[in-house]
């Protein structure tokens, strides 16, 4: 089930949490034996949200294979950011795949894998993850994760959605938010910013195909996270885990605002942060709270159109509905 056992409340200290836990107890970002899976030197922008939830994500996967790992990875931020050619940040076995394919060649390492253990039965230990941004999951690389979800491959996907290819300009990708604004889908004319009703929600994608694990988890639930991980890797079989990565240069926030933007995501429903088994839903990360929508829309550029000098009342209630929705849907208030 979503891991939250421990609650600090220490606004206006510079207390370091983890100290008051026992070191079983401590996150593995806290653990000076962590392996710093994705190192320094990267060119990552400042407050990469991407960033920070591949390094928490395969440092996690990385404990509990005892870095047994082999990730694929496809091509985008990630992959730019982290092997400028001839360079890698990567201190595990790496290989990049085209945009589309990731899936797919993590199958084919997952079936290489099984064939050696013919002959070497210790293969077995050895894991696979597959890796990529929104567009490289949710659009291009759609086929190969669907036929990766039938085939029930033993393969962790992890999608790190950031909400549009930020890479290439911040273009609309299927998983941009009803109303945001980027390249394609500028603030102008009767509904400004990106369509309702388009896109997709891929973790519910993930459900229908009934494979054994997804989840979704935030960057700025990092013992949530490392926990669901942990989780996907007991499982054999196919597996999905959806993480929110908000991207400072896309989304026009401030370097300094990704955790507090990944925890208003969750605190107002917009991104509904659970886990399923075999297509049904196990257990989600409740909301103590619920926060307006406006909370998370306002320090946003992207949705600077909503906030002029007469908001746009009617979109702002649009997406207020939207957030409900996954209230009702997902069960995510404390309590009820």
């Amino acid at each position: 089930m979503s891991f939250q056992p421990v609650k600090f409340y220490q606004t206006g200290t510079f207390t370091v949490g983890n100290r008051l836990l026992a070191p079983e107890e401590r996150s593995v970002q806290a653990s000076g034996k962590r392996f710093n899976s994705i190192n320094s030197g990267h060119r990552a922008c400042q407050g990469c949200g991407e960033a920070l939830g591949a390094r928490y994500a395969i440092d996690a996967a990385m404990e509990a294979t005892q870095g047994q790992l082999i990730a694929a990875n496809a091509t985008g931020c990630l992959e730019v950011f982290s092997t400028p050619y001839p360079e890698t940040s990567w201190q595990i076995p790496w290989i990049h795949s085209l945009f589309g394919n990731t899936a797919a060649v993590a199958t084919g390492i997952a079936a290489a894998l099984k064939i050696k253990q013919k002959k070497n039965p210790r293969a077995q230990e050895i894991r696979v993850v597959a890796q990529g941004g929104d567009g490289g999951t949710t659009d291009i690389g759609f086929g190969c994760l669907s036929g990766m979800f039938e085939r029930n491959d033993d393969v962790l996907y992890i999608c790190y959605d950031n909400g549009g290819y930020m890479n290439t300009g911040v273009q609309r990708s299927s998983a941009t938010p009803p109303a945001a604004r980027t390249a394609t889908t500028m603030a102008v004319g009767p509904e400004p910013g990106n369509a309702f009703g388009q896109g997709k929600f891929l973790p519910a994608i993930a459900m229908a195909h009934e494979i054994p694990y997804v989840a979704t988890a935030t960057v700025a639930d990092l013992r949530d996270l490392e926990a669901k991980v942990r989780r996907a890797m007991e499982i054999r079989g196919a597996r999905y885990i959806h993480i929110l990565v908000p991207c400072p240069l896309g989304w026009g926030t401030y370097s300094n605002e990704t955790i507090k933007m990944a925890r208003l995501a969750k605190e107002t429903g917009i991104f509904p942060v659970f886990e399923a088994e075999h297509g049904e839903i196990k257990s989600a990360l409740a909301i103590r709270r619920q926060l307006p929508v406006e909370d998370y829309l306002k320090p946003q550029k992207r949705y600077a159109h909503l906030f002029g000098k007469q908001p746009n009342v009617a979109v702002i209630a649009k997406l207020q509905a939207l957030a409900d929705r996954n209230i009702r849907k997902y069960k995510l208030l404390e309590g009820v």
